[in-house]
Order: C-alpha cells, then sequence, then structure tokens
C-alpha cells in the first residue's frame, strides 16, 4: 500500500524512492507471455536468437515497462496517474541458470524518477516525474514520464 503524498509537499528535484526488481528469469519471460499472448521466439527460443547473434532470449519489453509502473505505483497510488509515456532503450537478458553469479545483477532491473514539474491543469494539481529503468550494469532499458494528480493538504 502507498503512503499518502499530497502536492504541497512535493517540490520539483525531489526523487521517486528508488525501486529494484527481483532478478528476471526465464520463467518470469514464459509466464508474462502466458499472460499477455506474446509468444515471439525471441522471449524463448535459443535456436531463434542465435540466428541474429545473439547468445539468450530476451525479455518483453512490456514486461520491463511492468516492472516501471509497478515501481511507479509504489510510490503513488494509481488512481492519481494521469499519463505514462516510455521510450524502449535497451534489451534485457534474463539471468541463465548455467551462469547465474555473473547474470543475477545485470537482469535485476532498478527504477528511478525524478520531479521535473509541479502544475495546475483541469482544476488538478500534477506533478510531472522523469523515470529511468536499468540494469545493475548501468544499461538503461528504458527512460520515460508520467504525470500524476496529487490531493493538496
Amino acid at each position: 500500500m502507498t503512503k499518502k503524498i499530497y502536492f504541497d509537499d512535493i517540490k520539483i528535484g525531489d526523487a521517486m524512492p528508488a525501486f529494484a526488481s527481483a532478478p528476471i528469469t526465464r520463467t518470469n519471460l514464459v509466464r508474462y507471455a502466458g499472460a499477455s499472448g506474446d509468444f515471439n521466439p525471441l522471449h524463448h527460443d535459443e535456436t531463434f536468437v542465435a540466428l541474429f547473434g545473439m547468445q539468450r532470449v530476451i525479455a518483453q519489453g512490456m514486461f520491463i515497462m511492468g516492472i516501471t509502473s509497478n515501481a511507479i505505483t509504489q510510490w503513488i497510488d494509481n488512481k492519481y496517474l494521469r499519463n505514462f509515456k516510455v521510450r524502449f532503450s535497451g534489451m534485457t537478458e534474463p539471468a541463465d541458470l548455467t551462469d547465474f553469479e555473473n547474470t543475477k545483477t545485470r537482469a535485476t532491473i532498478t527504477v528511478t524518477g525524478e520531479v521535473v514539474k509541479k502544475f495546475a491543469e483541469g482544476g488538478e494539481n500534477l506533478i510531472q516525474c522523469d523515470i529511468t529503468a536499468m540494469d545493475a550494469l548501468g544499461s538503461v532499458k528504458l527512460t520515460g514520464s508520467f504525470i500524476a494528480a496529487l490531493p493538496s493538504k
């Protein structure tokens, strides 16, 4: 459950609480494929990805976006969200059981954000926050922003 956040308490430059996912595994990708219907072989077929010179399957972009939206709604209740947009920047490989020690940190997604704007529009007090999702090696997976309408005290 999120803590109640008020427009009056937010300042430009405030950081969104950092959020770190659990390591992404192949099991996560299979579950997401079943839930979303995204059965692109890039997400599950090693033979297929090898045709493109890739060493491993990659996570669905929308799965990474889902992790990012979870990070946002851990801070701000989803009923306050008015807009959420992202731009995908990099591929995410899951942790591989044959090389788990080297890949477990790379397969963990950290989401950070910063409030860049406060404004009133349409009778609502709004904040805009720029966000970034990256792996533990610093490789950016997506960038974006969201707008939330926050209550006043």
